[in-house]
Order: C-alpha cells, then sequence, then structure tokens
C-alpha cells in the first residue's frame, strides 16, 4: 500500500475520531459498524463489477434474503403456529419445486414443437392449481394463530451467527435461481432485471405474513455470540461496579461496550473476506475474470466459459450481500422489509465501489468508510447546519420547510463527492492496478 492511500485511510479515520470528540462515541460507533457492514457488502458488488463487468442493481434483494435467514435461524420458536400449518406449507413448496423440475425434465426429453409447449403450459397449470390447493388453508392457519405477537412459522431459536452463514447460502442460491435465467441479457437489461428481481424479493416479504410477518415485522431477535444485550450488562452486578469504579455511566457505557464488540466481530468477517478477495484477484482465477470483463470475445475464443464465470462470480458476490443483510438484522433485532429501500441498499453501496476504485478491493473499503461516514452524519447534522444557515429568516412555512427537509442534505453531498471523484480521479481515490 502506498503513502498516498496510507494517508486517505488515515484521513477518513480521523473523522470517526473526530465525530467520537465532537458529538458522541456511541454515534461514531453506530457510523463506523454501519460502514464496515456497508464495506462487506461493497466487497460483493467489486467482485461482481470490478472482477467481471456484471452490473448488478438487486444487492436490496440479497440484502433482504440474509436478512430473512436471520429470522428463520435465531427468531422465537412459535410452535402452535407451526403445528396449525408449517409442515403442509413445507410440503407445498417442494410440490412447487418438484413441477419445476419435472418439467424442466419433460422438457429436454421431448422433441421441440407444439406438443411439447402444450405439456408444458399444461404440467405448469395443473401444478400450479394443486399447489395453491396445499399452499393457500395452510398459510391461513398459521397467520390465524395469535397474528399480534405470532402468525408465522418462527425460527429455530439458535444464534444469529447462524443467519450470516444462512444468510451467504440463501442469497447465493437466489442468485444463481436468476443468473441462470438473466446472465445472458446485456448489462443495461441486467441491471433492469436485477433491479426489478429485487423489488419482487421485498414484495414478497413484506406480504407473506407466514414467513417473516412482513410488516408487522419480526423483534426481539437475539444477538449475535458473544455480544450481550445493553439492558442485559446494566443489570450484571460485575459490570456495574466496574463503571461505579471509574465514574462511568452504566447506560452509555454498554451502549459503547456492544457497539466495539460489534466493530471487533465486522472487523474479523471484513479482515477474512478481503484476504479472500486479494488472493482471488492476483491468482489465475482472477487475471481470467479480468480477461473476460476487458474483452468476452477474445476470452472465449482461448476455451473460457464466459456464461459460467459471469454465474460464478455473481453467486460469490451476492453471498457477500446476504451476509451484510445479515449482520444488519443481527445489529438492529429486528426484520422489517418496509425499511428496505434501492437508495440505501443498493445505489450507496455502488457509490461506495465508485468512489473507492471498482476493481480494488482496498478502494472498495475506503470508499464504504467514508461515504458511509457521509451519508450518516450529513443526516444528522443538516438540521443544525441547516439552522444556522437561516437564523435571521423569518419563522414561517418556507423556514419550516427547510429545516424539515435538511436531512436530505446527504443526498445533495452524495451527488458532489461522486461528481468530484469522477472529474479528478474518475478511476476512484484508490484505482485499480
Amino acid at each position: 500500500m502506498t503513502l498516498r492511500n496510507i494517508l486517505l485511510f488515515a484521513g477518513v479515520g480521523l473523522l470517526f475520531v473526530l465525530t467520537g470528540f465532537l458529538a458522541s462515541w456511541n454515534q461514531s460507533l453506530l457510523i463506523l459498524n454501519l460502514s464496515l457492514v456497508s464495506a462487506i457488502m461493497a466487497m460483493g458488488v467489486n467482485l461482481q463489477w470490478g472482477y467481471a463487468g456484471l452490473f448488478n442493481t438487486g444487492i436490496m434483494g440479497f440484502a433482504a434474503m440474509g436478512g430473512l435467514a436471520v429470522v428463520l435461524t435465531s427468531a422465537k420458536r412459535q410452535p402452535d403456529a407451526f403445528a396449525a400449518g408449517g409442515m403442509q406449507i413445507l410440503l407445498a413448496l417442494l410440490l412447487a419445486a418438484a413441477v419445476i423440475v419435472g418439467t424442466i425434465l419433460m422438457r429436454r426429453r421431448m422433441k421441440p414443437g407444439r406438443a411439447r409447449n402444450i405439456a408444458t403450459v399444461a404440467v405448469l397449470v395443473a401444478g400450479f392449481v394443486v399447489y395453491r390447493m396445499v399452499f393457500d388453508p395452510a398459510v391461513n392457519a398459521v397467520e390465524a394463530v395469535n397474528p399480534a405477537a405470532e402468525g408465522s412459522i418462527g425460527g429455530l431459536g439458535l444464534n444469529s451467527l447462524w443467519g450470516w452463514v444462512l444468510g451467504a447460502f440463501l442469497a447465493a442460491g437466489t442468485a444463481w435461481l436468476i443468473g441462470k435465467t438473466a446472465l445472458g441479457l446485456r448489462s443495461d437489461y441486467l441491471a433492469i432485471a436485477t433491479l426489478g428481481i429485487a423489488e419482487i424479493i421485498i414484495q414478497v416479504l413484506k406480504n407473506e405474513e407466514w414467513l417473516a410477518r412482513g410488516v408487522k415485522m419480526v423483534n426481539d431477535l437475539p444477538r449475535p455470540w458473544p455480544v450481550p444485550r445493553e439492558v442485559d450488562l446494566q443489570r450484571d452486578p460485575g459490570f456495574l461496579e466496574f463503571v461505579a469504579t471509574w465514574g462511568f455511566d452504566p447506560v452509555t457505557t454498554s451502549t459503547v461496550l456492544v457497539k466495539i464488540m460489534y466493530a471487533v466481530l465486522l472487523l474479523i468477517v471484513l479482515a477474512v473476506v478481503i484476504w479472500l478477495s486479494e488472493r482471488a484477484l492476483n491468482s489465475p482465477w482472477g487475471r481470467m475474470m479480468r480477461a473476460i470483463r476487458d474483452n468476452e470475445v477474445a476470452a472465449a475464443a482461448m476455451g473460457k466459459d464466459v456464461t459460467r464465470r459471469h454465474l460464478q462470480i455473481f453467486v460469490l458476490g451476492s453471498a457477500l450481500a446476504g451476509v451484510g443483510g445479515a449482520m444488519l438484522v443481527s445489529m438492529d433485532s429486528l426484520m422489517n422489509p418496509g425499511t428496505y429501500n434501492p437508495l440505501r441498499y443498493t445505489f450507496l453501496i455502488w457509490v461506495m465501489v465508485v468512489v473507492g476504485g471498482s476493481g480494488n478491493n482496498w478502494g472498495s473499503l475506503l470508499g464504504s468508510l467514508l461515504i458511509g461516514w457521509l451519508y450518516l452524519i450529513v443526516e444528522q447534522v443538516g438540521p443544525t447546519i441547516m439552522g444556522y444557515v437561516i437564523s435571521g429568516m423569518e419563522e414561517g412555512a418556507l423556514r419550516k420547510h427547510l429545516i424539515d427537509s435538511a436531512a436530505h442534505l446527504r443526498l445533495l453531498s452524495l451527488g458532489v463527492i461522486l461528481l468530484l471523484v469522477l472529474r479528478f480521479s474518475p478511476r476512484g481515490l484508490i484505482p485499480e492496478k
């Protein structure tokens, strides 16, 4: 790493230190943790775009799959709701999968023509009718069980660290299904397709209450080991004795300590991701992926299976997005599908990669820390800054509107930073070698 890169990271680190001194360490650590999670998701985008040139705008959907994984693994068990129709729902899903697999096998065995098309439609329609006959009564039964507090099949009650692992597999499996059909599209059509599929995933999570309670939300999810809850720390006699000895406030100290523990966990995962990504980038596999990115026709002429490699890296990058989504739900102890929006979970991640430097893992990390800090700090200090700017303005509708909309200064600041970087460093702050 060059001296210039070290100075860039030092400058970004100084921003977090100043936030701690001038605002609060609680706020600084919160922004740092969210930026680290975003960095893991940005690594996935960098794999897809920086290594292979795949324009994936469906990051939000894969992050949501990671959040769903945490619910399925660590949410409280709901034995009554599961007994009402859980097994029947699983049977219906297996039936749907069997219909799809059977249709594919049938089409492979039959000769192309009208007969095959008619048989395909007949099997799919019949399978769909049977599926709904099994699925709908089971869903109604599950959602009718104490809908105010339960109404879903629940989870396994495990530590949410298992949800991080399952989140990677769920997102990867979803990416494989999408990639088998969408990776043959041109880059602009691939972007439209992945964005649309991500919205479909969010709509499914919002409306299928039997799965994760939809917009009713799943809350009180357990923290990942070994991170405790702040309330439990504040009830611990040993912790209370420690803070009393040093004269600290128990509430503030507990929240700061929990965030530090989260930061350590996130840094461990991020370090592993960067190490593996750097190894992959500098391996023959990485050189092959960059060759495919730069000239697909030439790579195919050299015997490389371009479609297969695109699918491979699409799955890997989406798995990292799933891990990041699982981490966010674990940190919040809450799964709310209504909070997923493309600005935060897709386009902000893209800005991080572009500003940091696509094709360079360290650039993606730098961009994530810088843009993550900027995005969150401007939202919080925006009203204060606006208050100083319009301090001489008379009370009225315009003044109130300016104060209320000051949080949106973060969008303006993101645009300004992006334009400045594209003008003076078009390949990013730390460009690809």
